[in-house]
This record gives C-alpha cells, structure tokens and sequence, in this order.
C-alpha cells in the first residue's frame, strides 16, 4: 500500500503583517507542482495551504486528519517572500518539523532558506532536506523508502549522516511536468477573498525556472544561474485550462523573467489570439529586454502591468549591483509600456554599499520622470550565496534575516543609519502618491494633498537632521 504524503509550507500569510493588509494572497505554486508530480507517480497525496490558514495549529490539525507517513515541507520557490528566508516563517518551519515528528512523520524539507541552512533544520528535527529543486530528489527519496533501501547517497539530498551534500542538475524539459494541483487547493476561497478586495479574481503561474543574471545581491540558492523554460505552446494549454476550469480575471507571472527567449513572447501572444484565452496579467521583465516588438506582442497577449527591477537612478550603483542595464533602459522603458498603455512598476532599493544622498537624490529624479504607476520600496538585504553577503558578511550582527517582509531592518553598517531609511521609505512614497493622484486626477489622493506635502515636509527635515548628524 502506497504511503499517505501531506505536503505543506510555511509561509502564513498572517505573521506578515503588510502583505496581510494588501490582502493579495496567492496559493504555493512550487508546492503544488511538488505535489502533482509526486501524486503523477502513485503516491497518496494531501496538501495543507498555510497562506491562508491562522497558524501552526492548522498545520497540527491537517497532520490529524490526515495520518500521513511522511510531512513534507516544500516551500513555494516561486514566491520571492519564501527566497527572503523570513526569520518568523523559519520558526514556522520549525515548529510544523515538531508537531509532524511528534506524529510519527519522517519529516522532508525542501526550500531556499532550507537549502542555505541545511544543517539547522536537520538539527531541529528534519529527517532530510532537499538541496535546490527538490521534485525528482523528492522522488528518488520517496521511492527508496518505500522500498526500505538506503537513501543517503542520493544526489540533491542532506542529512545528518550526509558529509559533503551536493546538489542534483535542475529539469530541463518543463514541458514534461503535470500541471500544478489545484484541486488541492480551496480555489474558491481566494476567489472570494480577491473579490471582496479587489473586485476581480487573480489566480497565479510560472513558465521558467531560474534567471541568467548576475545581480549581486540575489539569492538563487535553487536554480543557480540556471534558467529553463516551458514552451509557449504548454503554458497556453494551461491558461485554457484555467479559464475553463476557474474563469481568472487575471493572471499573476511569478517568473524572474518572463519571455526571455527569443520570439517566446511573440509566439506566445499568437497562441493566445489564436485559441481566444486572453487574459489580462502582470509579470516581471528587465528595462533592457523591452523594445518595441516585445511590448507590442505583450499588449496583444494581454500583459496589463510589468514590474521592473529598477532599483536605483544611479548608474553608479546599477553597475556595483552588476545590474547589467542603463537608467537610460529604465527610462526607455517607462516610456514605451506606457505609450502601449502597458502599467509599469518600479522596484526601488536603497542601501547599497556605496550609495550616496547624490545617488539617492537620482532615484528620486528617475521615478519623477518615468512615473510609475506603481513602485516597491526596500533596503538591501543580504543573503547566503551571493556576492553582496560575502562583501558585507564581517559587518552583519547577530540578526541576519528580516522576520517579516516590512522589517526593512539595515543587516549591515550602510552609509546612512537605519532611521534614516525608514524616515526615506515614507518620503518617496509621499511624494509618489501625490504625483499620480495628480496625474491620473485621483481625487480621493487630490483631497490628501495637503497631507502629502506636510509628510513629504516633515521627512525632509527629519532627513537633513539625521545626515547632519552623520552615521549611528
């Protein structure tokens, strides 16, 4: 008889009290692929959703219900929340590890944060942690168990017996991966919270693993450099699939990337025409890959917002980021999604070592010229494996992880003192806001002007007081 398998993770949407607010919740994509693909190889398969669920104690009551042999704890490696290793979602981790162990599990675990802490997760009860991509280790593991044969010498997995782990080579062939369980998954109450919120329904997808890019401050403990892509062909199946089985409203890219090889957008938006499922979505893109061809077949395949690693006005700091691209590429970009009536969003970063009030003052200036219709604001953050972690490693504390997405803690001794770019975040948020009130003749922002300009007044001074005062 085939073991019971109940799959979790253990990002709560709860202990993360900003994105909590925004109420954008979407189900575990990577969880939910680990799961069709181990269930597409006979196994009995249940999976527990913590995005929505209040804590732990859910994760304690689907443990029961469902008796299964083995918890495993594959996190949503899409979800850039899980890849920032959140101290608060590692307890949750943890936590969950006990209570299935308590039960008489073999604990699986699988994961970025997992991936880079390998050890501390087998120390806190783990049986096994899956190094990067986790699906086909998860496989060979599960089917070395059931038969009762030895499991340590399998490529791609860590355990406390395990000296020198290594990692197993990604899929190359998407394509060849069932489609994402979401009969697991209760669809239909997302729905009804999307609804309630936003006034329309949005569901999520991937069609790549991985980024080729070199920006040295991201983490890619999963897939490296590595990047592989679905065909067109495969993820227009699968967007029909949806709209006949679940009627999105609009779709939710998660990828690094989306279309990074050649023609991929162009064919894709064929596809889309051709078969009459053109659904409004978002997705990422980088400024220098947007030209006019790609934004005109995005426009046609229904791309309604792309987000943009922006991250600084400086061309200096671009280039110690090992960025890759120009402000002049930014700039270019705004302009020609715009002019598609493409929305466009900004990523900012603050805090890069090096970066200077001049720096800061062009970002400002950058985001005044292309007018986002949107932007995200964080602090650098290091993290294992990357460049910038190695360069400020001897500076870190004993805090080395934010615990929630809006800790925006500096982790390392930057150029201006956390205070300073906490007091900065509200600045160019207030200033922003008062801009596309007026530009977009949002009257409900119109009315906060003069809230606007006082808070923008306000940060100023606090901001020209805590730079006199030099650096805490």
């Amino acid at each position: 008889m085939i073991s019971k398998i109940l799959f979790g993770q253990s990002y709560y949407l709860r202990f993360d009290p900003k994105l909590w607010d925004a109420m954008q919740p979407y189900p575990p994509l990577g969880t939910m692929y680990a799961a069709s693909y181990i269930r597409a190889r006979g196994y009995d398969v249940a999976l527990f959703d913590a995005m929505l669920a209040d804590s732990e104690q859910d994760w304690e009551k689907s443990l029961d219900e469902h008796q299964p042999q083995y918890a495993i704890i594959f996190e949503d490696n899409f979800n850039y929340l899980s890849k920032m290793c959140l101290l608060r979602m590692r307890e949750a981790a943890f936590t969950m590890t006990a209570m299935a162990k308590q039960r008489g599990c073999i604990v699986i675990v699988c994961g970025a944060d997992a991936t880079d802490h390998y050890a501390e997760y087998l120390s806190h009860g783990a049986d096994f942690v899956l190094l990067g991509e986790g699906e086909e280790t998860l496989a060979e593991l599960l089917d070395q168990l059931e038969a009762g044969k030895d499991a340590s010498q399998i490529i791609g997995l860590a355990t406390r017996s395990t000296l020198h782990p290594s990692r197993r080579p990604d899929m190359t062939n998407l394509d060849l991966l069932p489609f994402p369980a979401w009969d697991l998954i209760d669809v239909e109450k997302y729905k009804k919270i999307w609804l309630a919120r936003h006034g329309y329904f949005s569901m999520n997808m991937v069609t790549t693993r991985g980024c080729p890019y070199h920006c040295n401050w991201c983490a890619k403990p999963i897939w490296g450099q590595r990047y592989n892509s679905r065909s067109p062909e495969n993820v227009a199946a699968e967007i029909k699939w949806l709209k006949e089985k679940f009627a999105p409203d609009h779709i939710w890219f998660a990828d690094d990337i989306l279309g990074l090889k050649p023609n991929w957008i162009e064919r894709f938006a064929e596809l889309l025409l051709e078969q009459d499922v053109v659904i409004p979505f978002k997705c990422l893109q980088r400024a220098d890959l947007i030209n006019e061809r790609t934004v005109s077949a995005l426009a046609k395949a229904g791309c309604k917002t792309i987000w943009l690693g922006a991250e600084s006005g400086s061309q200096k700091i671009l280039d110690a980021m090992d960025k890759g691209d120009k402000v002049a590429d930014i700039v270019r970009a705004a302009d020609l999604l715009h002019k598609n009536k493409i929305e466009v969003g900004f990523f900012l970063q603050f805090g890069y070592p090096g970066e200077t009030w001049e720096d800061v003052q062009k970002t400002l200036q950058m985001v005044r010229v292309c007018a986002p219709d949107d932007i995200g604001i964080s602090v650098s953050y290091p993290l294992p494996g990357t460049k910038f972690f190695e360069r400020v490693k001897m500076e870190l504390g004993e805090k080395k992880n934010w615990i929630d997405s809006n800790d925006l803690a500096m982790l390392y001794r930057g150029t201006f003192s956390q205070e300073f770019y906490r007091v900065l975040h509200g600045r160019v948020h207030h200033e922003f806001r008062l801009r596309r009130a007026w530009r977009k003749k949002d009257m409900r922002g119109m009315i906060r002007t003069p809230y606007y300009w006082l808070a923008m007044l306000a940060s100023e001074i606090k901001l020209k007081k805590i730079r006199s005062q030099g650096h805490e």
